[in-house]
Formats: C-alpha cells, sequence, structure tokens
C-alpha cells in the first residue's frame, strides 16, 4: 500500500540530482515514515476496529470530525488511486506503444481497475497473499540490476560529476521533495480493516515498523547503485528503470533485464492498487453501517467483502484517469496529508482525554508524541506550500483541493439527514 519497488522514485532525480536524491530517501523515513507508523502502530493496538483511522477520529475528536477524516481519506483515493493504472500504461507503453497508442492506453487502465476490483472480492487473504507474491517478482529484476550496476561501476568508475551534477529542472527540489513524501505515505490505509487481520495489537506495530525500513532499502540501494554506476541524469524520468536495465546488463543480458523490469513495473501498479483497493472500500461500508451513506454501500459477499462500495470506488476511481501524474500527486497529497494531521490530533486527544485506554504499543510518553506528531504536519505544511503553482480544473490545485476539503463539512449535515435513523 505505501510502496511497490522503487518505480515511481524516478523523478525524484529531476529536481534533486543524485546527491539531493539520495538525501531525501534517507531523511524522510526518519521525519515522516518513522512518526507516521509509531503512530498507527499506537491507534491500531488500542483501537483494532474496521474503519481504521476514522474509527480513531470519531473516538477522539467526534462525529463530524470522524466523517471529515473519511471524506478527505476517499477523496484523496480518486487521485492517488488514479495514479497506478497511469504507470501501468507508462511501463507498458515502454514494452510496445502501439499497446497504448490512442484508446488502447483507457482500455488497460480500465481492465486494471477492473481485474482489481474482481480481485478484491474474493476476500482479503487472496489479496494479502497475492501481495506477497507480486513483491517478490517486481524486486526480483532489481537484485539483478543492482548487481550489474555495481559491476559497472567497479570496472568503469564513474566520475566526480556524477554526483554534483545540477537537477535538469530548475527550480524542482520543491516537487522532488513530493514526489519523495508521495512515496512514503500510505502507511494508514492498512488500518481500515483491522478486524480481518489476526492479533491486531502485536501485528501492527511489527507490521508498521518492519515495512518502514524495508520500503526505505528498496527505494535506497537501487537509486545508489545507479548512480555509482554513473547513469546520467538526463536519462531518468518516470520509467526510466527500463534504460538502466537495457544499459548496464550488457547487449545480451539488456533486454532480457528491461523486459524484466517493465513486467515488474506493470506488476507495481497492479499490486498497489489491488492493495489500496482493499483499504479504500471499507470506508464507504463502515459510513453506510453508521447511517452516513446508502445501506447498500454495507451490503458484504461471503467473502466479508463490501460488493456494492467496490463497485461504487472502482467507478470513481476510473473518472480521475484523465490527469496528470504530477497533478495527481499535487492534489493526492494535500487532501492525504490534511487527514493526517487529524489522526496525529486524534492520537494526542485520546492520550489526554483516556489515559486508560489500553495500548499495547505506545508511541512514547506524550512529550515525546508531540514532538514526533509535529514533524510529519511540518512536512504536510511544506507541501502545501510547494503545490501553491500547481493548477488542476483551470484554478490554482491548492484552492482546488480546499473546495474538495470544504464540501465535506456541508456533506455531513446532508448525510446524516438522508441516510442515518433516527435512533442512530
Amino acid at each position: 500500500m505505501v510502496a511497490g519497488g522503487p518505480y515511481g522514485i524516478e523523478d525524484i532525480l529531476g529536481g534533486a540530482g543524485y546527491r539531493g536524491a539520495l538525501l531525501i530517501l534517507l531523511i524522510l523515513p526518519l521525519v515522516w515514515t518513522l512518526p507516521t507508523t509509531l503512530m498507527i502502530g499506537e491507534l491500531s493496538s488500542a483501537l483494532p476496529e474496521e474503519g481504521g483511522f476514522y474509527v480513531w477520529v470519531r473516538r477522539a475528536l467526534g462525529p463530524f470530525w470522524g466523517y471529515q477524516e473519511a471524506w478527505l481519506s476517499l477523496t484523496a483515493s480518486i487521485f492517488d488511486m488514479a495514479i497506478y493504472p497511469t504507470l501501468f500504461t507508462l511501463y507498458l507503453a515502454r514494452l510496445s506503444p502501439a499497446l497504448c497508442a490512442g484508446w488502447r492506453g483507457l482500455a488497460w487502465e480500465l481492465l486494471l481497475i477492473t481485474g482489481c476490483c474482481v480481485w478484491n472480492l474474493l476476500g482479503a487473504p487472496s489479496v494479502g497473499r497475492g501481495s506477497q507474491w507480486l513483491f517478490v517478482l517486481l524486486l526480483a529484476p532489481f537484485a539483478v540490476l543492482i548487481g550489474c550496476a555495481v559491476a559497472h561501476g567497479l570496472q568503469h568508475p564513474a566520475p566526480s560529476t556524477v554526483w554534483t551534477a545540477a537537477p535538469r529542472e530548475s527550480g524542482g527540489f520543491s516537487v522532488a521533495v513530493l514526489v519523495g513524501l508521495w512515496n512514503y505515505m500510505g502507511w494508514d490505509n492498512a488500518s481500515t480493516f483491522a478486524q480481518e487481520v489476526e492479533d491486531p495489537p502485536r501485528t501492527y506495530p511489527r507490521a508498521m515498523l518492519l515495512a518502514g525500513a524495508l520500503v526505505a532499502v528498496t527505494y535506497v540501494l537501487p537509486m545508489a547503485a545507479v548512480a555509482f554506476a554513473g547513469m546520467p541524469l538526463e536519462q531518468f524520468t518516470t520509467g526510466a528503470w527500463v534504460v538502466a536495465a537495457r544499459s548496464l546488463a550488457g547487449p545480451r543480458g539488456g533486454p532480457v533485464l528491461a523486459l524484466a523490469v517493465v513486467a515488474g513495473g506493470m506488476l507495481s501498479a497492479l499490486g498497489m492498487f489491488n492493495a489500496l483497493t482493499l483499504s479504500y472500500t471499507r470506508l464507504p461500508m463502515v459510513l453506510a453501517e453508521q447511517g452516513l451513506l446508502p445501506r447498500a454501500l454495507a451490503r458484504r459477499n461471503s467473502k466479508g467483502v463490501p460488493v456494492t462500495a467496490t463497485v461504487v470506488c472502482g467507478v470513481g476511481w476510473a473518472l480521475a484517469l484523465s490527469f496528470s501524474y504530477e497533478r495527481l500527486i499535487s492534489v493526492d497529497l494535500m487532501l492525504y496529508g490534511s487527514s493526517l494531521v487529524l489522526e496525529f490530533v486524534a492520537l494526542l486527544v485520546l492520550r489526554v482525554r483516556e489515559p486508560g485506554l489500553e495500548r499495547p504499543f505506545r508511541m512514547g510518553p506524550l512529550p515525546v508524541a508531540a514532538a514526533l506528531s509535529a514533524l510529519p504536519v511540518a512536512l504536510v505544511g511544506y507541501a502545501l506550500w510547494a503545490a501553491r503553482d500547481e493548477r488542476l480544473l483551470h484554478m490554482p490545485a491548492l484552492l482546488f483541493g480546499g473546495l474538495v476539503a470544504l464540501a465535506g463539512a456541508g456533506a455531513y449535515p446532508l448525510a446524516r439527514r438522508r441516510w442515518q435513523q433516527p435512533s442512530a
């Protein structure tokens, strides 16, 4: 749900260069990932309920803010989930541009959405097992790529100018940070199906911390390897791992490794979309059960999967496919960042209001928890500032995101009046 291998981090190089990109990928796990995973570890172990972060915010701040948390997350998902079909077709086009020409690109994206929704109907265990296999398969080409890059760097040492080369995009450091934040976000998505997880109080903290370290390694090692091999910055854009594989593995192995990297990129997009479908579809289900959405969205099949919610979410995600990759990231970060701030607020409020709540895992004493919480909140503020010049639908992206967020305040009383039972 957070990372599908190194795919998607290429654009960090365009704005920051090798040295800056590696610093971003090494620092963000400490100031963005670690506080977030600790927060989720504590709240998931204390309140392991279906709906996850929505339940936390609702309990700490009341029904209105709980609804806003769900609203922000679901609207963010519209933009987040449109990114993965886009990445899927970007890598498929590297294999054969004709496959994605014209209407074919959209057809592949719709097929991915449909396939993942059908896969999710088989239940959470099926998605979980599939995620494990996809993760191993998509990382396998990078193990070979790293070995080839190190061998190339030893035989042909890279000039020092590789590390000091100026980024190809003037003023693109903020964009590099935004792309880095996006590649390290999404940890709380694993909380929404807590009742479908074995031993949540023990499982969630361990999963958060171990996966946090693993994600950082899968980003840093390949980028450091291609820098060691001396690959020029101008060759790195989205999908450039294919170019690296072809050039570093030699004339015989290059085409084969490039093909494997293309396949891995497609598997990455498929796997992330599939896993996130599991997460996001539980939110409308829980809202429907509480009378804040139509009851039909709470309908489950024999596997416990919310069928109607899965179909409705799939349609919503398909409607955002026309937006560009960069604009999707900007709006996604704005909405997701706002929901993340509410989660940190919920953590601190629950510490004060419910000190006796059983917490099998704790982020630390209250002052430590507050200090750690301030780091991601500050980064969310930076992301909002950095996106100030982005535009979406003929208006500033910041204004667009603000209007989407404010719409949740108006939707809440309408939802209560329309769907909530008088006794609820």
